[in-house]
C-alpha cells in the first residue's frame, strides 16, 4: 500500500502524463512507466507497465473529447488504426510480459530516440488540411496500426509517440489533428494491453486511480497549449523535443539496472 506521499507524487505524475497527452497526443505510458518506477517506486517494471496502461487510456480518454469538440478528431482514421492495432497490441502484450523488465525498459528507450529523430527531420512539413482515409490510403493506415499495436502491447505504452508519425506518414494529415485522431487509438491499446496484464495481477488499482484524477486536471491543460502552438512546426519540435529527454534518462538507468 503506497504511502501519502507517494499518492501525491502518483497524482502529479499523472498530472503530467494527461498535460503530456492533450499536447501532443503521446508520452502517455513513455512518462508514465518511468515516473512510476523511478518517482512514485514501483518495484516491479510488469506492474508499472500494466497500471500506467490503464491510467493512460483513462486520460486518453478525456483528451479525446476535448480535441473531438475542437474538432480535431478524424474518426474513421482514428477507428481504423485502432482496429488494426488492437490484434497486434494483444500479441504485443503478451510476449512483453515474458520479456526482461529491464531490457524491455532499454529497448523501449533505443525506440524512442529512432521516433524522435523522424519527427525532428520531417517538422518543417505541415501536412495537408483536410486529410482523411479513403481506399487509396486503407491499406497504409491498417498496415501502420497493426505494427504500432505490436510495439505498443510490447512495450506497455499507449502508443501516441508511434501513433502521430504513423497517422502523419500514412495520411498526411496536419499535426493538431494527428494528435487528436491518435487518442483514439492510445485509449484502444491502453485498455487492450491493461486488460491482458489485469489478468496477470500486474495493475495496481489504487496508484491507477491516483494518475488518473491526475491525469484529468492536466489533460486540459495540455489540450489548450496544443491549439496555441498548432500554427507552424512548434508543436512537432516540442514533440520530439520530449521523447529525447525521457530517451536518454531511461537508457541511463535502465543500463546503470541491469
Amino acid at each position: 500500500m503506497l504511502d501519502p506521499l507517494h499518492m501525491a507524487l502518483g497524482a502529479a505524475s499523472g498530472g503530467l502524463v494527461g498535460f503530456s497527452l492533450g499536447l501532443v497526443g503521446g508520452g502517455g505510458s513513455i512518462l508514465a512507466v518511468p515516473l512510476m518506477v523511478y518517482l512514485v517506486g514501483v518495484k516491479s517494471p510488469h506492474v508499472a507497465i500494466g497500471t500506467s496502461a490503464l491510467a493512460v487510456a483513462a486520460n486518453a480518454a478525456t483528451g479525446l473529447l476535448q480535441h473531438a469538440r475542437d474538432h480535431n478528431v478524424r474518426w474513421r482514421c482514428g477507428l481504423m488504426y485502432a482496429a488494426a492495432g488492437i490484434i497486434g497490441a494483444f500479441g504485443g502484450s503478451t510476449l512483453g510480459k515474458n520479456f526482461d523488465g529491464q531490457k524491455l525498459l532499454f529497448l523501449f528507450a533505443l525506440l524512442m530516440l529512432v521516433v524522435g529523430a523522424l519527427m525532428l527531420r520531417g517538422r518543417g512539413n505541415m501536412g495537408t488540411p483536410g486529410a482523411r482515409c479513403n481506399r487509396r490510403n486503407a491499406p497504409k493506415v491498417l498496415g501502420y496500426g497493426l505494427g504500432t499495436g505490436v510495439f505498443s502491447g510490447f512495450f506497455g505504452i499507449g502508443g501516441g509517440f508511434l501513433i502521430v508519425p504513423g497517422l502523419i506518414a500514412s495520411t498526411d494529415m496536419v499535426m493538431i489533428n494527428a494528435v487528436g485522431t491518435s487518442l483514439v487509438a492510445v485509449t484502444a491499446f491502453g485498455l487492450t494491453t491493461a486488460a491482458n496484464y489485469a489478468f496477470s495481477g500486474l495493475v495496481d488499482w489504487v496508484l491507477a486511480a491516483t494518475f488518473i484524477a491526475g491525469g484529468v486536471v492536466g489533460g486540459f491543460g495540455g489540450t489548450l497549449l496544443a491549439k496555441k502552438l498548432s500554427g507552424g512546426g512548434q508543436l512537432k519540435a516540442v514533440f520530439a523535443v520530449l521523447i529525447f529527454v525521457v530517451a536518454i534518462y531511461m537508457l541511463w538507468k535502465s543500463w546503470n539496472a541491469m
